[in-house]
């Protein structure tokens, strides 16, 4: 089963910010932990890092459900400069409700100068029926939580010219 949540914003930003800083910046403080999520604390093997193709491996603090250490795998599945990302979080290395792997979207769109339409998608893919209630509950829920929460983190790192840290 997938099921997609879908938040929309907007930015008061230069457009390539409001692109770029998500997945171009420091993801500690895009997911700086919430509730049963635990925070990232850094990134390995992200030489190539934001290059179609290009993946991370992603460590997160001890949290009620994870024990800390490696927690996922990302990849950088497409990329449209100033317009698209998609991005794929797998191999999770604890048990996530039978969550196989999540897909993300972030689309930019210039309405003006300095003002941008951010749209973040999560699909969440799980592969077990029994839990599927669970699963779009979670979905609908706690994670569309969540992904206000980085979208707010993004807007203020975007504001405040966080430094990239990938090309």
């Amino acid at each position: 089963m997938q099921t997609k949540v879908n938040i929309s914003t907007i930015y008061h930003c230069p457009l390539e910010r409001a692109f770029k800083t998500p997945l171009l910046c420091d993801v500690t403080k895009v997911h700086t932990g919430y509730g049963i999520m635990p925070k990232v604390t850094h990134c390995t093997d992200d030489e190539n890092w934001g290059q179609p193709g290009s993946t991370k491996k992603v460590f997160v603090a001890k949290s009620l459900t994870q024990k800390g250490g490696f927690a996922s795998l990302d990849k950088v599945l497409e990329r449209i400069e100033n317009k698209y990302w998609k991005f794929e979080v797998s191999d999770f290395q604890s048990w996530m409700l039978g969550f196989s792997k999540f897909t993300g979207e972030w689309q930019t769109t210039e309405i003006a100068e300095n003002e941008i339409l951010v749209n973040y998608t999560y699909t969440l893919h799980s592969d077990i029926a029994l839990l599927y209630p669970i699963n779009w509950l979670f979905a609908k829920t706690f994670w569309k939580t969540y992904m206000k929460r980085a979208m707010e983190n993004v807007r203020q790192m975007a504001y405040n010219n966080e430094p990239y840290l990938y090309k």
